[in-house]
């Protein structure tokens, strides 16, 4: 590379923090897809045990991510409009995608709950084999 033989400091630095955001960056996508799916797997048992649920409903509501996880599962569950219309009631707009901890909490990096529910989520073990339940039904 040009900047190492060169021996310019400033692009040899900015080279090396451009690789590593790069791999973090990937990193975090991955768990952030992670954290996602452990929630939709969550809060499915919880709308086929409950049905629709207002509560349930807004535990999910504060970031794009996390409510479309929670469509994703009402869809499947064949609720998604009451969902939706929920979060409709709620104030949430089709434009929303800053999550809304960010807006009202600049120094969101530095707390704990930013990280562990972003990125962190715990496994979550599904209550019910819900591929088992549909063959049932169409057999």
């Amino acid at each position: 590379m040009k900047s190492i033989s060169s021996g310019s400091v400033f692009w040899i630095v900015f080279w090396t923090l451009f690789f590593l955001f790069s791999f973090v960056h990937i990193y975090l996508v991955i768990m952030d897809g992670w954290s996602r799916y452990q929630n939709y797997k969550r809060i499915k048992d919880q709308f086929f045990i409950h049905g629709f649920n207002k509560k349930i409903t807004l535990i999910y509501i504060g970031s794009k991510c996390q409510r479309m996880a929670a469509e994703t599962a009402a869809e499947e569950l064949g609720i998604k409009d009451q969902v939706q219309q929920c979060y409709r009631d709620f104030g949430v707009k089709w434009y929303h995608y800053l999550p809304y901890f960010m807006v009202k909490e600049p120094f969101f990096l530095f707390k704990k709950m930013f990280w562990s529910r972003t990125f962190l989520e715990e496994f979550y073990k599904p209550k019910f084999d819900y591929r088992a339940i549909v063959k049932s039904q169409i057999v």
